[in-house]
């Protein structure tokens, strides 16, 4: 009880008393200052300010941020992509059989509570919200409801924004990490790993996810400057800027003055017709799009998001390169490679979280692997043929009703098949043949 009891009294600020006679000892240390990998803690409040803005301004001169990041179209796409293909995967609690199978425990609270019932929120609100924090914000938080009996009944997200993380380092208990947040009720504390749920996205420290946003700051900024010249180009008529040039002297105090007069009466998008003196001359800027690539450029920078989120550029609808021969298999590439990394990460926080022994969590990504309907039902033809599946599993498969019966349950075997080394088997004879 001392390790215990020393922990305790350094989360409430207490020294711990050392026992008459015993050596003194170094007393645990909660670390919750900011990693270099961009741990965050509002007792630094120039660290969490600069972070949840975005980190300041990009190379461009653009602020980046979540909220600017958002409108960029490609961004909002990915991102709707990457969070609504994740929300219609089911999350499923199996339970593990004695004899090496599994089946789904439905009579567990716990299957209820990420299948059915997250909390106040809809299973697929709950699971977008989750990815849209790892993917925007580096990781999420939950806060833990719980019965009498401990067991979960909710799980409440909280801003990640206000996560501090609190580190304790044991030489025989290994790390243990404590989290400081703020609830939906506005108080702040400092919960335990059973209270709180915490899910890192894509880290280098194993504790603090890495942000998109963040890491991508001039290139999504540039992608920010380079929407905004747009719309100021268009806000002003596409006109460019020009020069008034005249051969004769003009004080500074008459260049003030024309060039009021001049944007008071034809700046943006007036249509007023000039008339000049002094020999004045309007001299436009020339602003060639077409040989300054802007159409390649803003092409480019969709791209450059796609690869940021880890989406294939077809799914951001940017086609410029797509053959359309050969989406199907990207598409089945898209689950492989960008979501089942994010299944994967879930679902073990979920298991090191709630499950109990001989359960686990495990996302079901079944129909979003299916192939076109033929071919679809050319596998199901070999998987039945070969007595892999019988007809209710493939009706369930399908989302029908069992057949019912010997003939929904049984399983096929060709009959040319057999075990290796054992004798072929006596075909059965007629009843004509018997009674000859």
């Amino acid at each position: 009880m001392g390790l215990f009891a020393s922990i305790a009294d350094r989360l409430a600020g207490r020294a711990a008393v050392q026992p008459a006679g015993m050596a003194e000892r170094v007393e645990p240390r909660l670390d919750s200052t900011p990693s270099a990998s961009g741990g965050q803690d509002l007792q630094h409040p120039e660290q969490w300010l600069v972070t949840s803005v975005g980190g300041g301004r990009s190379a461009a001169g653009v602020a980046v941020s979540e909220s600017t990041a958002l409108t960029l179209p490609a961004v909002m796409q990915a991102v709707r992509v990457l969070t609504g293909v994740f929300a219609m995967t089911p999350l499923i609690y199996y339970r593990r059989l004695p004899n090496g199978g599994r089946e789904r425990a439905t009579d567990n609270p716990l299957y209820a509570l990420f299948h059915d019932r997250p909390g106040h929120q809809t299973p697929s609100a709950f699971k977008e919200l989750l990815l849209a924090d790892i993917l925007l914000q580096g990781r999420y938080g939950a806060y833990i409801s719980r019965d009498l009996r401990q067991w979960p009944t909710a799980v409440t997200r909280v801003d990640p924004a206000g996560i501090a993380l609190a580190k304790y380092f044991d030489r025989r208990e290994g790390m243990t990490l404590f989290y400081d947040a703020t609830l939906p009720d506005g108080r702040r504390e400092r919960f335990s790993g059973s209270d709180f749920w915490y899910v890192p996205g894509f880290t280098r420290d194993g504790i603090t996810g890495l942000t998109p946003i963040r890491y991508m700051r001039d290139a999504l900024g540039a992608a920010l400057a380079t929407s905004d010249f747009a719309a100021r180009y268009w806000r002003d008529d596409a006109r460019p800027g020009l020069v008034l040039s005249t051969e004769q002297k003009v004080t500074p105090d008459d260049r003030d003055k024309i060039k009021r007069d001049w944007k008071a009466k034809f700046a943006g998008n007036n249509h007023d017709v000039a008339v000049l003196d002094q020999s004045l001359k309007p001299v436009p800027f020339t602003n060639d799009n077409e040989k300054s690539q802007f159409i390649e450029t803003r092409a480019f920078q969709v791209v450059d998001v796609a690869r940021a989120f880890g989406v294939p550029p077809h799914l951001i609808f940017e086609l410029s390169k797509a053959t359309f021969s050969n989406i199907e298999h990207q598409s089945l590439e898209f689950v492989t490679y960008h979501m089942m990394p994010h299944y994967e990460r879930i679902a073990q926080a979920a298991n090191m979280t709630f499950a109990e022994d001989d359960h686990y969590f495990e996302f079901l990504p079944d129909a979003l692997l299916r192939g076109d309907i033929k071919t679809r039902w050319e596998a199901y033809k070999i998987q039945r043929e070969i007595g892999v599946v019988n007809g209710d599993e493939i009706r369930a498969a399908e989302n029908r009703n069992p057949i019912g019966g010997d003939a929904g349950s049984e399983f096929w075997r060709p009959l040319n098949y057999g075990r290796a080394g054992d004798p072929p088997p006596t075909p059965a004879r007629r009843e004509s043949e018997t009674e000859d």
